[in-house]
């Protein structure tokens, strides 16, 4: 068996043993080091002094010493903190009421909730199941067709794998060597994109069918500007301006990611204590939940890595590149089968995950296609809102069905998740045909 062929074996059993079920991280480390210390072995050096156990413990001290990593833990904590300061029945009452005179106004208010608090927390699980505690009831309440108010929960609660400040973007960044900042910068827009067609398509439905969205009574939550302004004041804003706070100051340079994550971290703390709800066991879940995180990610990095450089050594990586250039695509065709790969993948597997195992073999075909990665991380954040979407694997439909009504049947939450999969296509679509969609501001901000 050739060398290049061992690396193919090792990538397979990589795949089928996690399909398994055993955990991905130690997987990856465990193969690493078996598959490296063949790669490694001679006779003449004994067993443990194998060059792969250096490696490893090298891979190790590098991703804990990464600087752009340490942003993770703080962004994590700031959303942890934030999801603890019950501000979330706040900010939906109030947008709510501030949308009342709008189509399908309820929905809008889950849609935006969901953005912002998907934003500021990067974490879908979390705010599926919190919306879909708070939100979900209460558009059954109104009236609303289950399959469209299960749909907008899922997929509101997805977006802030997109929009910045997005941990997913940091995680594509540390693994491709890509400036951090200018991804965040190249997010926005098709987040908004993103955000936007969602908001046009439950419109466009409330508009055709009124009955599948009903309206507000005229004689309920009836306040004046003021009282809905004071509302917003309470409850919008002051996320708002946190999100607003950190994401301004790395787009313009005035700190760095890690810098923001913690002004970012230290403002969830002072939002917590303003909304009286800053308690110790609060602030030690937080943490905890932080650590054990920020520890599932390091040690993902420290797998992937160690594997990745084995796959290398072995030939598998000049393997990949002569098969995929032995298929002559061109720079069109090669992104639609990467990212097809990449939507396959987004069914068993989780983001990070592929970011961190799957997303290193596409980087080196990325010149020989002048394919820019960061165009490419754009569309990879898009296309894996889609795995949260898309049935039989749709993790957004299984939050939502945890926490929802007996009564709400997990076919009807696919059913709504569905046409949200086709705003994503169809956001996807805009980028390969405009994409300055992409690059307008990063260039407009960093040209110089």
């Amino acid at each position: 068996m050739t060398d290049p062929q061992v690396a193919l074996l090792m990538l397979g059993l990589f795949i089928f043993i996690i399909m398994l079920g055993f955990p991905i991280a130690f997987t990856l480390m465990a193969m690493g080091v078996m598959f490296g210390f063949y790669a490694y072995y001679s006779p003449d050096i004994p067993w443990l002094e194998n060059q792969v156990f250096y490696l490893f413990t090298q891979n190790t001290f590098s991703v804990m010493n990464s600087d752009i990593l340490v942003a993770i833990p703080l962004f994590l904590f700031m959303g942890y903190m934030i999801e603890r300061s019950n501000i979330l029945d706040r900010l939906f009452l109030s947008l709510q009421i501030a949308f009342r005179r709008v189509p399908g106004a309820m929905a809008i208010a889950a849609l935006v909730t969901c953005a912002l608090f998907a934003t500021a927390t990067g974490i879908v699980g979390a705010v599926v199941t919190l919306m879909g505690l708070l939100a979900f009831p209460a558009m059954l309440k109104a009236r609303y067709d289950t399959s469209i108010a299960a749909g907008v929960i899922c997929a509101g609660g997805t977006l802030g794998i997109l929009i910045p400040p997005s941990i997913m973007l940091i995680v594509y960044g540390a693994t491709a060597g890509v400036s951090v900042v200018k991804l965040y910068a190249a997010a926005l827009l098709p987040g908004f994109l993103l955000a936007g067609l969602y908001m046009v398509y439950v419109v466009a439905r409330a508009l055709l069918n009124p009955k599948l969205m009903p309206s507000m009574p005229d004689d309920e939550n009836v306040m004046g500007f003021f009282e809905v302004f004071f509302l917003l004041v309470k409850a919008f804003f002051p996320l708002a301006f946190l999100i607003m706070s950190v994401l301004g100051a790395i787009l313009f340079g005035l700190a760095t990611p890690s810098e923001a994550a913690a002004i970012g971290a230290m403002g969830s703390v002072l939002l917590a204590v303003g909304y009286r709800s800053m308690t110790w066991n609060k602030l030690r879940e937080a943490v905890y939940l932080t650590a054990r995180t920020s520890a599932m990610v390091c040690y993902l990095f420290v797998g992937s890595w160690l594997f990745s450089s084995i796959f290398s050594y072995l030939g598998g990586e000049h393997l990949v590149k002569d098969f995929v250039l032995g298929l002559n695509l061109n720079t069109l065709t090669f992104l639609l089968l990467a990212q097809l790969i990449i939507f396959i993948l987004g069914w068993p597997l989780e983001w990070s995950e592929i970011i961190i195992i799957f997303v290193p073999i596409f980087l080196p075909l990325l010149p020989l296609f002048g394919v820019d990665p960061i165009l490419f991380g754009i569309l990879i954040a898009l296309n894996l809102q889609t795995s949260f979407l898309t049935p039989p694997m749709a993790m957004s439909a299984y939050y939502l069905k945890g926490v929802a009504p007996k009564h709400v049947q997990l076919v009807a939450i696919f059913k709504g998740c569905l046409p949200f999969v086709g705003m994503v296509f169809m956001a996807m679509a805009a980028i390969y045909v405009f994409p300055q969609l992409v690059f307008w501001l990063p260039e407009l901000l960093y040209s110089r």
